[in-house]
């Protein structure tokens, strides 16, 4: 097995987890399958925002959605509580003053299961019938949360904080790509989005051998979510590990 270990989370996400692995003594390969971008007009945004005391709950569904809002958040307000579903949203959080010591932050339960349907679970539902929720969000995104949300009585409002896109094949995209393929390498994949984006980069390489090659592939993925989407794309050796850094890096080493 090589000691590459390829990252492909959005760029601004990599260098924390890429110093862990090189002190692992494992050779980061930064390899970003979504670019994420700031909101032409944040107008909407930031008129949700500003009513953020009259919300009971608010929903961030990635640590994107959580840095694009609190570029215009000064102060999280007192009473109103906070869904994220894993524990790269809680470091983001901190990140920015907000922890369990001074907000009510709730999270799923199973950390191998951090997704949408585990978070409504670990909800009091029925606390929020008739309040008011924010879900904070990318341009697009699943409607489980919120449609979950609504059966349970609560009013619910969505607003994009972001955008988010997959890379198109550059000539360089495709030299790393082919030069990754080469040989078997670990894959850090953290979104069933960028996943599907890999797999069409893949395809575009105009070879049926590169996603042969992309199918042997061992993946490492936080979420069963994602690990479901990778089968469905043919790659089957993966290893679960739940949500968080710590745990993605714990496997890891035990497959040294």
């Amino acid at each position: 097995m090589s000691d590459t270990v390829v990252i492909t989370r959005p760029r601004a996400q990599c260098d924390d987890l890429a110093r862990a692995l090189e002190a692992l003594g494992r050779k980061p390969v930064l390899l970003p399958l979504l670019e994420i971008a700031p909101l032409e007009d944040t107008a909407a945004l930031e008129a949700e925002l500003a009513q953020l005391p009259s919300f009971a709950m608010v929903a961030f569904v990635s640590p994107n959605a959580i840095d694009a809002a609190f570029a215009h958040i000064d102060q999280w307000p007192a009473g109103v509580a906070i869904a994220v579903v894993g524990e790269g949203s809680r470091a983001a959080l901190a990140r920015h003053g907000v922890t369990d010591a001074n907000a009510v932050i709730v999270s799923p339960r199973d950390p191998s299961r951090s997704d949408s349907e585990n978070l409504l679970q670990s909800i009091d539902l029925a606390a929020l019938a008739g309040k008011r929720v924010l879900i904070v969000r990318g341009q697009s995104g699943r409607e489980l949360m919120a449609d979950g949300l609504r059966a349970a009585g609560a009013e619910v409002a969505t607003v994009a904080a972001y955008r988010r896109s997959v890379p198109p094949l550059s000539a360089e995209m495709a030299e790393k790509l082919t030069a990754l393929l080469a040989a078997p390498n670990d894959w850090i994949i953290t979104s069933s989005e960028a996943l599907r984006g890999l797999m069409v980069l893949v395809r575009e390489l105009d070879s049926e051998a590169a996603v042969a090659k992309m199918q042997q592939q061992h993946l490492i993925v936080p979420h069963a979510r994602i690990a479901e989407t990778a089968n469905t794309l043919g790659l089957t050796r993966l290893t679960l590990t739940g949500s968080g850094d710590e745990r993605m890096l714990a496997a890891l080493q035990s497959q040294r």
